[in-house]
């Protein structure tokens, strides 16, 4: 990386100008919000926007409830129970993120959570219930010193609160774009966000790339887990509101804080894909992680054994299979007998048994395998984005709250209220935004348009390989290095500055290379921001610097995509996220 001048302040100019390249739109629909993405954070956003009187659109990238929020098993976490408190959970969520969570932004979620929690049971989500039939049922996970934990249906509570908020948004007769995939953020002369284009696929209302125009736009896209080769995202997750944020200018942070599950469902050297989950609540109902020798070998690593936070479990897991040579550990639940695992694990027990292994009769084969991205398009408190007009919410957010790992079940929650916070926001604005003042000086000339090169469908596998390899669970400075320049000759490749493995030819735009090229791009950032943070920290484990270093690194990185396509990294002075305080050395490399 070279050195770079200060340069602009982000935000300050309308947009870099590059696109995806596609077919001009051909179509159209008109709203005062358009919302991308229909799980717990985009359905909320897309609710409370609508109640206060906006025309609201919802932009799907396959069905309503296709999204990452249908997966997440373990539950939703709230200081909902007797001798719990905000300050309890708040505490938690501190220790979790390793000094890097933004304390206003957690204590807005810890403070708010548990409304928030009961309006989505008043919406009609269902979760289960105490013995009595009255209380709300908790139960613990990592990181937790509280039995805190709301579930439903057992181990299936986010295809729950998925029913419920896709059955309330129709009941609303909220206008919905289902099998859309979003290509990029529309901007007025002044860098105001006005909607985006999209690309309508197979069954979807239109045909072919149309345009929602809207003055707000709110990313809830989800998270990357694709650009690695296993993860528990299903296969939408494919860091498309990441990448289209860097497009449009937007600063993103925290982009190496993937967080590894340290509980997946091993299926082999060569599994790909999405991989079954054995959620964080087998382990919080006493199931034990043991080696091929049944030693239990948290025990005395951390106070909480097989609780402690996430990072440190799939840390531990990953050490103790180098030290035995093998590639997974193995979960222990059989003392809970059969009935407990048909009643309170159904939805893990099933998918175990259709891979052969039965839990009630044997330990379970577990590895850790990309889950959440902690990182995303920086927002503050409001969730509003560096690119006026543009929010985002959810796993494709990056509000403070997770800092340098999640604490179990916190995202649920964050899409809830950080959603009812850009609902009320929205709120508060005119429903139309009017023309502006006579400005002083005229405003800057949007961006000369820059169309990206598309990275060719079949070589998606070789991203996730390289991720894998180099930028997975354990990363070093070679590592990382080899993963950087075997993306750089991805982009060469597809950009034409260099000879291709096979004879070059640019790839016809379609969902497959839009994909691609998504991928690429949060890939390239992630392991540049990799690279420079040389220390281990929370999730991101490096194993030339596998200590916390709080003197140099006790920041973040604010990383844009400026127009010439070069990658700006900054460092904040503080902890404090949103950063207040000045910027520290910047860096750049070619995206």
């Amino acid at each position: 990386m070279t050195a770079k001048g200060t340069g602009t302040a982000s935000g300050s100019l309308p947009g870099t100008g590059i696109r995806l390249t596609a077919p001009a739109p051909g179509w159209s629909l008109e709203a005062d919000v358009v919302v991308v993405g229909s799980g717990v954070a985009g359905l909320t956003a897309a609710l409370r926007c609508a109640a206060a009187g906006r025309r609201t659109v919802v932009v799907t990238k396959a069905r309503l409830d296709d999204g990452s929020t249908r997966w997440a098993q373990g539950g939703i976490a709230a200081a909902l129970g007797e001798g719990d408190t905000p300050e309890q959970h708040l505490a938690d969520t501190l220790v979790a993120g390793a000094g890097l969570c933004d304390e206003e932004a957690v204590r807005a979620l810890v403070t708010e959570g548990p409304e928030a929690v009961h309006r989505l049971i008043r919406t009609g989500a269902r979760f289960d219930t105490a013995p009595d039939g009255e209380e709300i049922a908790l139960t613990r996970e990592g990181g937790h010193h509280r039995r805190r934990i709301a579930h439903a249906g057992g181990d299936a509570t986010g295809a729950e609160i998925s029913r419920a908020l896709v059955e309330a948004v129709r009941a609303a007769g909220l206008r919905t774009v289902e099998n859309a995939l979003v290509l990029d953020l529309l901007t007025d002369a002044e860098g105001r966000a006005s909607g985006v284009t999209l690309h309508v696929m197979g069954e979807g209302q239109h045909d072919g790339v149309g345009a929602v125009h809207a003055p707000a736009v709110v990313l809830a896209t989800g998270g990357m887990g694709q650009v690695f080769s296993a993860t528990t995202n299903p296969p939408v997750s494919t860091g498309d509101g990441v990448a289209l944020a860097l497009r449009a200018g937007a600063e993103v942070s925290d982009l190496e804080f993937v967080q590894f599950h340290p509980t997946v469902l091993y299926l082999g050297p060569e599994a790909e894909g999405q991989q079954p989950l054995i959620s964080e609540a087998v382990r919080g109902e006493g199931a034990h992680l043991v080696d091929a020798d049944g030693t239990r070998f948290m025990v005395g690593q951390h106070e909480l054994a097989e609780l402690a936070p996430r990072d440190i479990v799939a840390k531990a897991i990953m050490r103790r299979a180098h030290e035995q040579g093998v590639e997974h550990m193995y979960l222990d639940g059989r003392h809970f007998g059969a009935q407990m695992w048909e009643t309170r694990f159904p939805t893990i027990l099933a998918a175990c048994r259709s891979h052969g292994i039965d839990p009630v009769s044997e330990p379970i084969p577990v590895a850790p395998a990309a889950h959440y991205a902690s990182g995303g398009v920086r927002t503050d408190l409001r969730g509003r984005t560096t690119v006026p007009g543009l929010y985002a919410c959810g796993e494709v957010a990056c509000t403070g709250v997770h800092g340098a790992n999640r604490l179990a079940s916190n995202s649920l929650l964050e899409g809830l209220v950080f959603a009812e916070r850009i609902a009320a926001d929205l709120a508060d604005a005119p429903a139309t935004r009017p023309a502006p003042a006579p400005a002083a000086h005229p405003a800057p000339a949007p961006a000369p348009r820059t169309t990206l090169p598309l990275l060719a469908p079949e070589t998606r596998g070789a991203v996730q390989r390289i991720m894998t390899a180099g930028a997975g669970v354990l990363r070093s400075a070679e590592s990382l290095v080899q993963a950087s320049a075997a993306l750089d000759r991805l982009h060469r490749e597809a950009a034409g500055t260099s000879a291709p493995t096979a004879a070059h030819k640019a790839p016809e735009p379609g969902v497959e290379a839009w994909e691609a090229t998504n991928l690429l791009c949060v890939a390239r950032v992630l392991v540049a921001a990799a690279q420079r943070r040389t220390e281990t920290r929370g999730c991101h484990w490096r194993e030339d610097h596998p200590e916390r270093d709080d003197a140099s690194w006790q920041r973040h990185f604010r990383i844009t995509l400026d127009a010439d396509r070069a990658l700006d990294l900054r460092t904040t002075r503080t902890a404090g996220f949103p950063p207040t305080a000045g910027d520290g050395p910047r860096a750049t490399a070619t995206p």
